[in-house]
């Protein structure tokens, strides 16, 4: 075990100042003692994190149906939290409401990204929409679509969803847990939009957006890169390259990404991002790897949501690469 994995830091942005450079001078310390791979630069305050408007998620219903005595409404959520972000499953309730208020509670409930492992899944980007996950098991993955069934409950007109989720937004830092928010979403059954269109519900000025060989910032100042994403016959192989032009060795975890596209759903099952090894990347030099997910060949349109490893060891700050012509 590395000297770094046994040392719990915390969030930068709630460190002060003095407490940021006695934390970074330990570790230096540590990696010149140890050989450790990672040397966590101060943090800078010079620039705060803009002041967002948090319009939590929104749910549309895509399809209605009635079956076996019950309401199965089939749903999409978009991203309206102006942050990347991620809804727990396990966690999210339902209630359907007729024309004159009564209301049922509903007992099979997915609306969420994934089911929370240790306080985290995968984020979907602000201004994004998805309408599934993968689900399952590491070993044997299945495409989860987002749903909610009533059971007793016959599809009639003017009926409402009501739908309680708890959410978090921003990085992942896997030794500080982010606050849960909770929030209900109400579902029109009126309106039923079967053609939405995925995986971008709308743009967001303040999500940049890479192409492939864009650089995107990693740990102790080294660079990440989308080299190329290549068809395969079971899903998609994306290329990686990190650079490290300091003087110390770093590994740069990005965990086995996901990717979304014109079906919406988020291909990829989620494990920590920091429980990947990449190969090593040496001072003053590069190394590459490659990474899998499966998804179908008929899927189009597709986006690769990255998280990188940056600032400190197991914070992991989300990246969007467009890969819609792959």
């Amino acid at each position: 075990m590395r000297a770094a994995d046994k040392m719990t830091l915390r969030r930068p942005l709630r460190l002060n100042r003095s407490a940021a450079l006695v934390a970074t001078a330990l570790v230096v310390a540590a990696a010149g003692l140890t050989g450790c791979d990672y040397v966590v630069p101060p943090i800078d305050f010079s620039t705060p994190t803009p002041n967002l408007v948090d319009n939590g998620w929104a749910g549309i219903a895509t399809a209605v149906s009635e079956s076996s005595d019950s309401l199965h409404v089939d749903l999409s959520i978009a991203n309206n939290t102006n942050d990347w972000s991620a809804m727990d499953v396990s966690v999210s309730s339902a209630k359907v409401a007729d024309a004159s208020g009564s209301s049922h509670d509903c007992k099979t409930v997915y609306v969420g990204t994934a089911v929370f492992v240790n306080n985290g899944a995968w984020f979907l980007p602000p201004g994004f929409r998805m309408r599934g996950y993968t689900g399952g098991s590491r070993a044997k993955p299945v495409t989860q679509p987002l749903y909610v069934e009533c059971s007793g409950v016959a599809a009639a007109a003017g009926q409402k969803l009501t739908i309680d989720y708890s959410y978090i937004t921003g990085a992942f830092n896997y030794y500080v847990p982010s606050k849960p928010k909770k929030a209900t979403m109400t579902v029109d059954l009126d309106k039923v939009a079967a053609d939405t269109t995925y995986p971008v519900a709308e743009a967001v000025d303040q999500l940049p957006i890479a192409k492939l060989g864009d650089d995107i910032p990693a740990i102790n100042g080294c660079s990440l890169k989308l080299t190329d994403a290549k068809r395969t016959d079971t899903g998609l192989e994306l290329d990686w390259t990190s650079t490290d032009p300091g003087a110390a060795a770093t590994f740069v975890h990005i965990g086995n990404p996901p990717v979304i596209g014109s079906d919406g759903i988020l291909y990829g099952f989620y494990l920590s991002p920091h429980l990947t090894d990449p190969p090593v990347t040496p001072a003053g030099g590069s190394t590459s790897w490659s990474t899998t997910v499966s998804i179908p060949a008929s899927v189009t349109g597709l986006y690769v949501l990255v998280p990188v490893e940056t600032q400190q060891e197991k914070y992991f700050v989300d990246h969007v690469v467009d890969i819609t012509t792959k």
